[in-house]
């Protein structure tokens, strides 16, 4: 519980490596997380070169993480594998569509939710990038990730060289609904968000950006409606390449 209570984005990382030995331990760790019908459908790709850090930072916007941390873990829906074990058993796999996409990115995100705290749990320091997926076409092509195969979401990993604050959450009475979904009046909102919009950070990130609320923040500047659609384009894009869209034809 206190790992998980404690947890901090580190973007910043000393200049220690981490052993092979350790960061074994702690994929090990991520693979005994949950798994759809104990099929395993991701792979992680580990990053430790700094040419190939080199050449995936863009598709992070350049986030300085990706090159400073010692590591970097790309996590990713797959069925390629289990899709060749099948066939060599001579069993048909089924896996070409959308479902068996959403089915082996939950998979994906589960292990790294693993990892990650199988890392803090070992003094590592993490931070989650939420851009893998809008750069995926990129990413596949430096990777080299083949058909079946979809970036999902990346975390890089090192030892901290630095101990931010606690990030702000919402409140557990937001969140939990009980025996079913209990839908929020304004009065709601305006009390679950109350802490958070009053946070001094929060309202220092309004002024910088000139708007009047922190929701505005969200949707005109951090993820705009243009931006969410060009990337859910270029997304459906990768997965019909990489075969999961062949439910459509």
């Amino acid at each position: 519980m206190q790992v998980l209570n404690g947890h901090r984005t580190i973007r910043k990382y000393t200049g220690e490596n981490i052993s092979e030995a350790l960061l074994r331990k702690i994929l090990y760790s991520g693979t005994r997380a949950s798994t759809t019908g104990n099929m395993q459908v991701y792979s992680i790709i580990v990053t430790r070169d700094e040419s190939m850090k080199n050449q995936l930072s863009p598709c992070h916007f350049n986030q300085p993480m990706i090159k400073e941390a010692p590591v970097v873990l790309t996590f990713c829906a797959d069925f390629n594998r289990f899709n060749k074990w099948c066939r060599m058993r001579d069993a048909s796999p089924g896996y070409d569509n959308f479902l068996s996409f959403v089915t082996a990115a939950i998979d994906a995100l589960l292990v790294a939710q693993n990892v990650c705290v199988a890392a803090e749990d070992e003094g590592l320091g993490i931070c989650y990038l939420g851009t893998t997926t809008y750069m995926a076409e990129q990413i596949i092509n430096i990777l080299e990730l083949p058909q079946g195969v979809v970036p999902i979401t990346t975390v890089t990993l090192g030892y901290p060289a630095e101990d931010p604050p606690l990030t702000d959450r919402l409140p557990l009475d937001a969140i939990v609904h009980h025996e079913k979904y209990s839908d929020y009046s304004a009065d709601d909102i305006d009390r679950l968000y109350g802490e958070k919009e009053a946070l001094p950070e929060n309202i220092a990130f309004v002024k910088e950006n000139n708007l009047q609320t922190l929701a505005q923040v969200f949707t005109e500047v951090r993820y705009k409606k243009s931006d969410n659609e060009a990337f859910s384009k270029a997304l459906l894009s990768v997965l019909e390449g990489q075969g999961f869209m062949n439910h459509q034809r």
